[in-house]
C-alpha cells in the first residue's frame, strides 16, 4: 500500500529543488559568497538535493580540504571544528554526535538526527547512525544542517548531516594512492580511480584501515569499497549507481571509573578485558538514483536502496547477534515558477523506508573459557522487529521583496513498529505493535540580504524523534504503550558579514530549542534499561564563527578561524521517581566550546598549520553533582605538494595530535550506575601525544 502511495505521488506532482550556495567558512571567501547564498537560480535540478540540503539560511560545510587537514583515521577532529556540533569518541567504533545538545542522552551511540550518503538515508529504522565506517580520502563534502530546518530530510530534532563521495571531475584516467602510518600501529591506505567522458562518470575506492590502539583490548581493523557511477542515457536522463560496502573488526575497551582513569587509562574496563570483547561488522550500502529532465523548468529524481548489517558483539553479560535489511525508496519533483512576477521554487515528494531487525542474544560463558575470552552459551532472547517510516515533504521558496527571501514547507511523518518475541511463543509471547499518530513539522525561513556583504536570517520549524522500540520496552520485554516521541520547537535568527574587500567573514546565530517528552533512558541493570517521557528542556546557546582569509605576501596565503558556541541547556521540567532535576543543567553537553587556527600556504606547494580546541566542563549527572573537568587540545599539520611531472602529483604530510600531551576523557557515559561495589565507569581517556605521516601519489591519464 505504501510503495503504491509512493508512486502515485511520483507520478502526480511536479516540483523543482533550489541549488542553494552556502559558503564555507573553513576555505577561502569568494567575492560573491553571501549573494550567492540567497539567489535563486535559473536552471536548477531536483538532483541538486542528493547532495545538498537546499535550505534557504546559511548551513555548515566541511569540505575535502579541511577534512585533510586532521588526523585520516575518522571524521571526529573535522567535524568537531564546527560550532554547535560535538562528537563524543569513546573509540573508532564508538561516538556520540551531539548537535546543540540534541543526543548528548544516548548512551553507546548516535541518534536524534538523520543522515545520508549521496541522498540516501544511512540511519537506521532505530534512529542509529554510525560514521566510523566513512573513510575520509573517498568523502567530498559533509553538511550539517543544525535542528529541523531541512523539511526534505525528515525534520528530525536534532538536525541532519549529508555525506557526499568524491567523484570524477577530470576527463579521461585518474588514479591515485595514499598511504599513511602512526603511533599505536596506524596503517592506513586508500587506493582510488575515476574515469570521466562525455556520457559516463564513475568513481571508486578501497580502503584499509588498521589501528592497534592505546588501550588495551582496542584493535581496530577495516576494509571498504565504495563504487559510484553516473550515465547519462539521454540529454533527459541520467542514472546513478551507488555501491559500499565495508568489514570491520573492532575491539571494545569500554569506560572506566575514575580510579581506573586516574592511575592507568590504558587498561580495558576489567570484564571487557576478561571477556575480550569486540564488535565484528558487515556492511553494504546499495542505491539507484534516476534523474529526469522533464522539462526546462521540471525535474525529478527518485532512488531506491537497500541496505544490509551483519553485526556480532560479545559483551560480558551476553553476547549480541543481530541482522538488519534495509530498504526504500526517495522521490523529489521540482519545479520553477512565478509568484508576483518573481522567480519562486517549489518543491515536494516522499521518502519511504522500512527495515528488517532481527536480534538475538547468548549467554556469555568468557569465565568458564579458560582465559581465551567470550563463548557462546545458551539462547537468552530471539526478537524480530520491523520498523517502518514514511515521509511527505514539501518546501517553497519565494521571493517577496528586492531584498526579502522565503522559504516555507512541511514535513509529514508516519511511523509504526512491529515487534515479535520468537523466544517466548505461546503464553508468554511479549509481541505488539507500534503504529504512532502522524506528526505535523512546519518549518518558516526567512532572510534579508540589507547588501552584498550582510545577510541576516531567521527560522522557525518543528521537529521529531521517535523512541526505539527498545525503548518502549519494559525490562521484561512488554510495549509501554504510553512512551511517545519527542517533539521541539527550533527558533533562531543570525547574521552572515563580510567586511574588508571579503577578506573577513562573521556568521553568528542565536538559537532556542524546546524540546518536550524527552525520552530518556534510565538504567535499572547491567544492560537493563527502562525508556519514558521524563519532561521537558530548553536548549539555548549562541553560536559565532569567524574567519580571516588573505594574500600577506605575493606568493603566500594566510587562514584563520575562530567558532564558538556558549549555551545554557536546561532540564526544565524533570522529574523521577527519586528527585527532581528540573532546572538542572542538561547532562552531557559542555557549556563552552572554542575551535580556532591558523594555516599558511605558499604557491610552491608547501603548507602549515595549527589548531586548537577548548571543550569545557560538563555535568556527568542529572543531579549535577559531577562534572568533568574542561581541557584542551592542539594539534599541528604540514605538508608538501608538487606536480613532478605533467600529470603526476605528489603529497606529503605529516602531524601531531594532543601536542600538549593532555590527559582528558575524549568520550562520558552519564549517569553511570555501580554493580557488585564497584565504582560507576565514567570515562573513556583520551588519546595522549600521537604522530601520523601520509605519503600520496596521483596522476592523471
Amino acid at each position: 500500500m505504501k510503495i503504491n502511495f509512493l508512486l502515485i505521488t511520483l507520478y502526480c506532482f511536479s516540483f523543482k529543488g533550489i541549488a542553494q550556495v552556502d559558503p564555507i567558512r573553513q576555505n577561502p571567501i569568494p567575492q560573491d559568497s553571501v549573494a550567492n547564498t540567497q539567489i535563486l537560480t535559473t536552471v536548477v535540478l531536483s538532483a541538486s538535493y542528493q547532495k545538498a540540503s537546499g535550505v534557504l539560511i546559511p548551513t555548515e560545510k566541511i569540505t575535502e580540504s579541511v577534512l585533510q587537514n586532521f588526523t585520516p583515521i575518522d571524521l571526529v577532529d573535522a567535524i568537531n571544528q564546527t560550532s554547535g556540533v560535538y562528537i563524543q569518541s569513546g573509540a573508532i567504533n564508538t561516538n556520540r554526535i551531539t548537535i546543540r545538545g540534541v543526543g548528548s542522552r544516548t548512551l553507546f551511540g548516535t541518534n536524534k538526527i538523520r543522515a545520508y550518503f549521496n541522498g540516501i538515508p544511512i540511519t537506521s529504522g532505530a534512529g542509529e547512525t554510525n560514521i566510523d565506517s566513512y573513510d575520509t580520502n573517498s568523502l567530498s563534502t559533509i553538511e550539517i544542517v543544525k535542528g529541523p530546518k531541512a523539511t526534505q530530510y525528515g525534520s528530525n530534532i536534532g538536525g541532519t548531516i549529508l555525506l557526499s563521495t568524491k567523484e570524477a571531475n577530470k576527463d579521461g584516467l585518474d588514479v591515485s594512492t595514499t598511504f599513511s602510518a602512526g603511533s599505536y600501529g596506524l596503517f592506513k591506505n586508500t587506493t582510488s580511480a575515476s574515469y570521466k567522458e562525455k556520457d559516463l562518470s564513475a568513481y571508486t575506492s578501497y580502503g584499509h584501515l588498521k589501528l592497534d590502539g592505546y588501550r588495551d583490548n582496542s584493535k581496530y581493523n577495516r576494509n571498504s569499497i565504495l563504487t559510484y557511477t553516473e550515465f547519462n542515457l539521454s540529454s533527459k536522463f541520467k542514472l546513478g549507481a551507488l555501491i559500499q560496502h565495508y568489514d570491520n573488526s573492532a575491539e571494545i575497551p569500554s569506560s572506566l571509573s575514575q580510579t581506573s582513569f586516574n592511575e592507568d587509562p590504558t587498561q580495558a574496563a576489567f570484564t571487557w578485558g576478561q571477556a575480550r570483547g569486540y564488535e565484528d561488522n558487515n556492511e553494504t550500502l546499495a542505491g539507484l538514483t534516476l534523474t529526469s529532465e522533464v522539462s526546462q523548468n521540471l525535474s525529478n529524481t527518485t532512488s531506491v536502496f537497500y541496505t544490509y548489517l551483519d553485526h556480532y558483539e560479545p559483551r560480558p553479560f551476553n553476547i549480541l547477534d543481530e541482522i538488519t535489511n534495509g530498504y526504500g525508496a526517495r522521490t523529489i519533483f521540482a519545479k520553477e515558477y512565478k509568484f508576483k512576477e518573481r522567480q519562486a521554487i517549489l518543491s515536494f515528494g516522499g521518502e519511504w523506508y522500512q527495515d528488517r531487525y532481527q536480534w538475538q542474544t547468548i549467554d556469555n560463558l568468557y569465565q568458564e573459557n579458560n582465559g581465551n575470552g567470550s563463548l557462546e552459551g545458551a539462547l537468552l532472547s530471539d526478537n524480530k522487529e520491523l520498523r517502518s517510516q514514511f515521509n511527505l515533504f514539501g518546501t517553497t521558496t519565494v521571493s517577496l521583496a528586492e531584498n526579502w527571501k522565503v522559504e516555507a514547507g512541511l514535513n509529514i511523518n508516519k511511523t509504526q513498529y512491529e515487534y515479535i518475541d520468537l523466544f517466548n511463543l505461546g503464553a508468554a509471547n511479549k509481541s505488539a505493535d507500534r503504529d504512532f499518530d502522524p506528526i505535523f513539522a512546519p518549518n518558516l525561513s526567512i532572510s534579508y540580504t540589507a547588501s552584498n556583504d550582510i545577510v541576516f536570517f531567521g527560522n522557525v520549524s518543528r521537529g521529531f524523534n521517535y523512541p526505539s522500540i527498545e525503548e518502549t520496552l519494559t525490562p521484561d520485554g512488554t510495549i509501554n504503550p504510553d512512551i511517545g516521541p519527542e517533539k521541539g520547537w527550533n527558533y533562531e535568527v543570525g547574521g552572515d558579514l563580510l567586511f574588508f574587500k571579503n577578506t573577513l567573514r562573521l556568521k553568528s546565530s542565536f538559537y532556542l530549542l524546546s524540546i518536550d517528552d524527552l525520552v530518556v533512558a534510565e538504567r535499572v541493570g547491567d544492560d537493563q534499561f527502562i525508556g519514558r517521557n521524563a519532561g521537558k528542556t530548553n536548549h539555548r546557546g549562541v553560536e559565532m564563527s569567524l574567519q580571516y582569509v588573505n594574500n600577506i605576501a605575493p606568493r603566500l596565503s594566510l587562514n584563520t578561524y575562530i567558532n564558538a558556541d556558549f549555551n545554557a541547556h536546561k532540564f526544565i521540567d524533570f522529574v523521577d521517581e527519586s528527585a527532581n532535576f528540573s532546572g538542572n543543567d542538561l547532562t552531557g553537553i559542555p557549556k563552552k566550546k572554542m575551535t580556532t587556527g591558523v594555516s599558511i600556504a605558499h604557491e610552491t606547494g608547501f603548507n602549515t598549520g595549527v589548531s586548537y580546541r577548548y571543550i569545557g566542563s560538563q555535568p556527568i549527572t542529572d543531579a549535577n553533582t559531577l562534572y568533568s573537568d574542561a581541557y584542551q587540545l592542539l594539534f599541528a599539520k604540514a605538508g608538501y605538494k608538487k606536480e613532478v611531472f605533467s600529470g603526476l602529483v605528489i603529497t606529503i604530510s605529516a602531524g601531531i595530535n594532543n601536542v600538549l600531551n593532555t590527559k582528558y576523557a575524549s568520550s562520558i557515559l552519564i549517569n553511570a550506575s555501580a554493580f557488585g561495589g564497584n565504582q560507576p565507569r565514567y570515562f573513556y581517556p583520551g588519546n595522549p601525544r600521537n604522530y601520523f605521516s601520509s605519503v600520496g601519489v596521483n596522476y592523471n591519464f
